[in-house]
């Protein structure tokens, strides 16, 4: 076995373009994928794995190595590997990894270890001092945390609205007046009017919880519209409801839901929101993700379940969900290792 690099994109490449570092990228996704068996919910796509594991990102470069069992010439006897994605516009102290993953046929012969001790060499080699990483409450992701010295940094999980089951109407005689305030939707990325309130409103998101040892993200304009013109290359359209407040057109807080062009398994991603300090007290958190549920599904028919995370400690964003029949579905552990 050794540890090979896995080349990076600058950025991602179009759906069905074929690139050098390929194979090595989709025998890491493959490890990720038969490690992950027993993690219920949607399946992360390969093209969404290029682009957020195996491509740079607007304000982080990204680092993947592959675990190679044989010569490592790409004829795909990748047994696990790991990525590092490292913040550049903000929080340069820090490094998070995934995946970790070691095929299951290879466990128990100390390879997880071994490229964890990598990426800690390969976190001090850039000058990080804080490692963090995500794993469900159960299973071997949090029994090997434990065992390498990582912490609790957050406690997080997931519901999951069944469109199936919901009482659309009960939602609908939910949606709150929202007087002085007006909502804008639309469907894909951001186009370039809209870029300077999409970064305002994103910034909200820096009030959420997160560890301690995280400072401010930066969401300028020139990353969110990098952020932007990624979209597409996860194979995922998105669909977005901003509010404004009516007298002076400041963008209040946004919503976002992602849906997988392949619709597969019926999921979708409820992605982040956020309402500005200076504008809650309105109830806009509610109608915003009402608003943008009822596009999504006017446009979506083959959608039947949308996942969201939360802190557990976020009790006004969790109180929203479950109002509007989002259930528990699992938990998870958010980590740190202070190097």
């Amino acid at each position: 076995m050794r540890i090979q690099p896995i080349a990076i994109a600058d950025r991602p490449g179009p759906t069905g373009a074929r690139r050098p570092e390929d194979d090595l990228v989709a025998g890491l996704y493959a490890a990720h994928t038969a490690a992950s068996t027993d993690v219920p919910g949607p399946e992360l796509s390969l093209a969404r794995f290029r682009r957020d594991v195996c491509a740079h990102a607007p304000s982080a470069r990204a680092e993947a190595w592959a675990l190679v069992d044989g010569d490592g010439d790409g004829d795909g006897k990748v047994a696990g590997g790991y990525a590092l994605s490292l913040p550049q516009s903000d929080n340069r102290h820090m490094g998070s990894i995934f995946p970790l993953a070691v095929r299951p046929e290879h466990r128990g012969r100390g390879l997880g270890s071994m490229l964890f001790g990598h990426a800690l060499d390969r976190m001090r080699a850039h000058g990080r001092s804080l490692l963090l990483t995500v794993t469900p409450v159960a299973g071997t992701g949090t029994r090997f945390a434990r065992a390498h010295g990582m912490t609790v940094a957050l406690a997080e999980a997931r519901r999951v609205l069944d469109l199936r089951d919901a009482d659309w109407a009960a939602l609908r005689a939910m949606y709150p007046p929202v007087e002085g305030y007006s909502l804008e939707s639309w469907v894909g990325p951001a186009t370039p009017e809209l870029l300077p309130d999409l970064s305002a409103v994103k910034a909200g998101m820096n009030d959420a919880p997160r560890d301690s040892g995280v400072g401010a993200i930066d969401y300028g304009i020139d990353l969110v519209r990098a952020y932007e013109e990624r979209i597409p290359y996860a194979d995922e359209t998105c669909y977005t409801t901003i509010a404004r407040r009516d007298r002076d057109g400041a963008p209040a807080g946004y919503t976002r839901i992602f849906v997988p062009t392949d619709r597969a398994g019926g999921w979708a991603e409820q992605g982040d929101t956020a309402v500005l300090s200076e504008h809650r007290g309105h109830r806009l958190g509610l109608a915003l993700k009402l608003a943008n549920l009822f596009l999504m599904r006017a446009n979506e028919p083959a959608i039947d379940r949308v996942i969201t995370w939360n802190a557990t400690s976020n009790a006004h964003m969790v109180a929203i969900n479950e109002a509007m029949g989002f259930v528990l579905f699992d938990e998870w552990t958010g980590w740190r290792l202070s190097l």
